[in-house]
């Protein structure tokens, strides 16, 4: 993709890389902007998504009692932090650090699209198990296309690498569990 596009203009692009995506489409990776700039550009989809997901409950009126935006933030932000460094970690074991970028790049695009996409079907009124079940799906897909069609990794690696992946989701959990723990249920 062309370092000189606008932000909307790489938007609409890493949708459409997000779908081939989704569908396993060999050339998804051409619609992602893997420069410093479209780096960038990923991680400011990936802020504005992460502040609409935080802010969301409060506009809405749903937010529970012992919700803090401030606290949806660090927690995602500290289980964002876990589960790159634990890709990282893998990638650099596979040396195979040259596809870190392109990871984060397609992997950021997809967090905002696949977020957009569950909030449309929730305002929808789709929620509950089968829309859960479809959304995990849908994430399990992107993300194996992603490390298989963006990072190029062999079949044993990609299970290694997804496996690093809820590792580090796993022990960033434990962390946030461990800093901010459940708010007390009222007795009934």
């Amino acid at each position: 993709m062309a370092n000189n596009t606008t932000l909307l203009e790489e938007l609409v692009a890493a949708g459409r890389g997000v779908a081939a995506l989704a569908i396993g489409n060999r050339r998804a990776p051409e619609h992602f902007d893997f420069s410093q700039r479209g780096l960038v550009g990923s991680f400011i989809a990936l802020l504005v998504i992460t502040a609409f997901n935080a802010y969301l409950p409060a506009m809405l009126g749903m937010a529970s009692e012992g919700f803090s935006v401030a606290r949806s933030l660090v927690m995602v932000t500290l289980l964002y932090a876990f589960q790159l460094a634990f890709a990282a970690i893998v990638l650099r074991q596979l040396k195979r650090l040259d596809g870190l970028v392109p990871y984060i790049v397609a992997d950021n695009w997809a967090t905002f699209f696949i977020t957009v996409f569950s909030a449309i079907l929730a305002f929808a009124g789709m929620t509950g198990d089968v829309a859960l079940v479809f959304i995990g799906i849908l994430v399990i897909v992107v993300e194996i296309n992603i490390a298989r069609l963006v990072v190029t990794l062999s079949p044993l690696q990609i299970a290694m690498f997804l496996v690093a992946q809820l590792v580090g989701a796993s022990v960033g959990l434990i962390v946030v569990g461990s800093m901010f723990p459940l708010p007390e249920m009222p007795a009934v």
